[in-house]
């Protein structure tokens, strides 16, 4: 099709003969055999471009594009499944690629425009790089001088008259258009530019905005990263192009420390070619803390690209700090870049401390005081960073409602000065501090909080452990075993020791309280030959750096006495907190809440050693004193609860043993929620009372729909959720079912040994459980036989005098005595 000659610069009255098709704004114009028109047109005569027509530079193809599924997507969102012409009433709305710089947007969009020009399904393919209104209506202009002739002087008239030309227009020839707007900047700069819905055109919009305004220019589609299949392809393609092979795991390991960003990979492969290294070097540099990105971009960018990645997003963090509220992009962007990609709690961001941060910030830039900045501004911050595609915020997941990219947050970084990156990793990791409730009745968000907790401690560097050891690493390990993952609270406080004893030495008061947490996780994993070994070392060290009547001095006291009970030795426990009662109320007072856990030991240990009547007393009378004085609903009031209900039952109250654990399991689901360990703890022990009782059927039921919370909870390696496939053994036992107890017990047997180890004190109850099991399905030969290979394996790990030892000794003899 060919558009008609045009006369410009004379008026020339001209007639239009039957059968001359004049194309005239977007139609044609058929006159008669008698009529007449008369048009006028000014300037010199020129021939205007051949259909089909292309405006503008399609970017060039980058090498080893992948067809990703957005292609697919793409083209079938603009065709709707179709390759053939659009006519009738159908139209298509525009589509826009919105993402994050660097995901390949505008190279989607290019093989898009590229392919359909190519099969034939467009008359008119429009290209406009639209990073404002001038270089929108630029573009435009050229169109209506390239297809009408117009003025190219008058760029805006010329604009004006290429979209008019646009609009659909009754018994029109059909134009098959696509106008591509490339990297608009601002929806507002396209106001009164919109291409017009047609049946016959399209409109295809890239950005990094996702503006509700840009609903009105179609679709949205959104661009993510590569997958790891596509990352490995486009990367071993790029590389073996130029005979450069490398090993597919490092490329794999590489494409996850680049996050799969497609302009990332294309920059690497080239530094990789350039540089003539290999990737594991390669991942060395970027690893490297004094690294920046921009020194691992190559010296020539590849595929025609004009800026590295790190450059394109400092753009749009520029134009994020000018939308309302104004000058506080930047600085929550520089909160999120120390913390968990993938997820930060948006009561991080709205803290506290992170406020007080984005309000020092608007003073600055205000350069005078001004007022603080509110939680919805800071959330204003948010969505302003999520509209130009830099975060991702998602306040239905309050819990990980904002993710980042690993690389936008490492840029960030990059622009900060050392004491700038060391003062912001300090903020942050005090606004996690003001986020973590004291009782993590919400596990989720617990999780959450021990992640950003985790990726707080590599992004910051040495900043957690100057001038001291901030407390967000102690919180985190706490949380860790609180949460039931006394392993991993374990090799937490360790490498925490490691550090903080390099950074700070071994006598600092913060070395010494990771020792001590360090020593009571361990022992809660098992080790309680180790923590009370780790204890007593400790003592000494305490004493001589922070005196004998310190706080932490007498925590350790009280550690020291209880892991001393825990191996065996219950007098010396009772001998120990019988000494530390008095001192930690003339240290700390009566009503510490110190003083009464130590009150709640001494009465455990005092029943322990025989005097159940004497532990009951006891914890009635702290009850009482804890309520007064912390609450009925103090986490410690309510263990003290859990306390009492098992030495009622010690003494002979079952009954009253169920009633009282059935009320505290009501109490600690409202204090502390259903999922909380101490609840799921409440609620084992309430189906051990069932079976003791001598409800057995009732225990197992229990137990049955306690172990998949446990599991679902706290995994199913939990110490706790192992102790629970031992009641429900044993109860399973005590209905009748003794061989299957036994097989449960064997299995159970197997994974206490590969999570606790053969030697934990647990691995060897289940062994004694075996043992007697094995005497009432097999004979009392079995039992004996089992229990000869136990007791010296008791013996070496507990000792003679352990009451565990004890029962193993005993049981033996009664199988002795049933083989005879």
């Amino acid at each position: 099709m060919l558009i008609p000659t045009v006369f410009e610069g004379v008026s020339v009255a001209g007639s239009a003969e039957d059968g001359d098709h004049i194309d005239f704004g977007g139609g044609v114009f058929k006159g008669s055999v008698t009529g007449k028109a008369e048009y006028h047109y000014y300037g010199a005569r020129r021939v205007v471009a051949e259909w089909p027509h292309q405006v503008g530079l399609i970017p060039p193809r980058a090498g080893c594009f992948q067809s990703r599924a957005e292609v697919a997507r793409l083209r079938e969102a603009l065709t709707g499944g179709r390759t053939a012409v659009l006519v009738g009433q159908d139209t298509v709305r525009g589509q826009v690629l919105a993402g994050m710089g660097g995901v390949g947007k505008t190279q989607l969009a290019a093989d898009y425009a590229r392919t359909a020009l190519q099969a034939g399904e467009l008359d008119l393919l429009v290209w406009i790089t639209a990073s404002n209104s001038t270089a929108a209506a630029s573009g435009y202009a050229q169109a209506a001088v390239e297809i009408l002739g117009a003025d190219p002087t008058d760029r805006e008239m010329a604009a004006r008259a290429f979209l008019a030309w646009l609009e659909p227009k009754a018994n029109a020839a059909p134009c098959r258009w696509l106008v591509v707007l490339d990297d608009v900047t601002d929806p507002a700069d396209l106001n009164g530019l919109w291409p017009p819905p047609s049946a016959h055109g399209r409109t295809l919009v890239t950005t990094r905005r996702q503006d509700a305004a840009l609903a009105g220019a179609g679709r949205l589609i959104k661009v993510g990263l590569f997958t790891e299949a596509e990352s490995l392809a486009y990367l071993t393609a790029a590389l073996n192009a130029r005979d450069r092979y490398e090993p597919p795991e490092q490329l794999t390991a590489l494409a996850q420390d680049l996050g799969h960003l497609p302009l990332a990979l294309s920059q690497a492969a080239a530094y990789l070619i350039d540089a003539s290294t290999g990737a594991a070097a390669y991942r060395e540099l970027l690893a490297d803390r004094a690294t920046v990105l921009a020194d691992a971009a190559p010296e020539v960018l590849p595929d025609g690209q004009h800026q590295s990645a790190a450059a394109a997003w400092s753009l749009s963090v520029d134009r994020a700090d000018t939308l309302r509220p104004a000058g506080l992009a930047r600085p929550m962007l520089q909160l999120a870049a120390f913390l968990n990609p993938n997820g930060i709690p948006e009561a991080v961001l709205t803290s506290t401390p992170a406020l007080t941060h984005l309000t020092q910030h608007r003073t600055a830039v205000q350069d005078g005081p001004g007022a603080p900045v509110t939680a919805g501004e800071a959330v204003g911050a948010l969505r302003a960073l999520d509209r130009l595609s830099l975060i991702s915020h998602n306040p239905a997941n309050p819990h990980q409602a904002i993710r980042v990219h690993q690389l936008i947050q490492r840029a960030t970084r990059d622009t900060l000065t050392a004491d700038q990156h060391d003062e912001l990793a300090r903020i942050t990791a005090d606004a996690l501090i003001a986020t973590w409730p004291e009782i993590e009745r919400d596990t989720e968000l617990a999780q959450a909080l021990r992640t950003n907790a985790t990726v707080l401690t590599l992004t910051a560097g040495d900043a957690l452990h100057e001038p001291d050891a901030h407390g967000v690493l102690h919180r985190a390990g706490r949380s860790l075993g609180e949460a039931g993952q006394v392993t991993a609270a374990v090799a937490h406080f360790d490498r925490m020791a490691e550090t903080t004893g390099y950074y700070l030495g071994p006598d600092h008061p913060d070395t010494l309280t990771i020792r001590n947490n360090l020593a009571h996780w361990r022992g809660e994993a098992g080790d309680a030959a180790g923590a009370l070994a780790a204890f007593e070392q400790l003592l000494p060290d305490q004493i001589r750096v922070r005196g004998k009547d310190h706080s932490e001095t007498l925590t350790t006291r009280h550690n020291l006495a209880y892991w001393r009970g825990e191996v065996g030795d219950v007098a010396g426990a009772v001998a120990a907190l019988e000494q530390l009662v008095p001192d930690e109320i003339r240290v700390r007072g009566e009503d510490h809440p110190f003083t009464l856990t130590t009150r709640g030991n001494l009465a455990r240990w005092r029943g322990v050693a025989g005097d159940v009547a004497g532990a009951v007393a006891a914890y009635e009378q702290l009850l009482h004193d804890q309520v007064q004085t912390l609450g009925e609903d103090h986490p410690n009031t309510l263990t003290t609860r859990h306390e009492l209900a098992r030495w009622r039952a010690e003494a002979g109250d079952v009954a009253g043993a169920v009633a009282a654990y059935e009320q505290l399991l009501s109490d600690r689901v409202r204090v502390l929620g259903e999922d909380h360990p101490y609840t799921l703890t409440t609620r084992g022990n309430l189906a051990r009372t069932y079976g003791e009782a001598g409800d057995a059927a009732s225990a197992v039921a229990a137990l049955e729909q306690l172990l998949p919370d446990q599991i679902r909870v706290l995994g199913k390696d939990h110490p706790h959720t192992l102790t629970t496939r031992s009641l429900l053994a044993y109860f399973r036992g005590k209905v009748g079912n003794a061989a299957g107890a036994v097989a449960a017990y064997e299995q159970l047997l197997s994974d206490q040994i590969r999570v606790l180890g053969k030697d934990h004190p647990e691995t060897l109850i289940t062994r004694s459980n075996i043992a007697n099991k094995c005497g009432e399905v097999g004979g009392a030969a079995d039992a004996v036989a089992a229990y000869e290979q136990l007791l010296p394996d008791i013996v070496r790990v507990l000792g003679e005098d352990h009451p565990d030892t004890l029962i193993a000794r005993s049981n033996l003899n009664h199988w002795r005595g049933g083989a005879e």
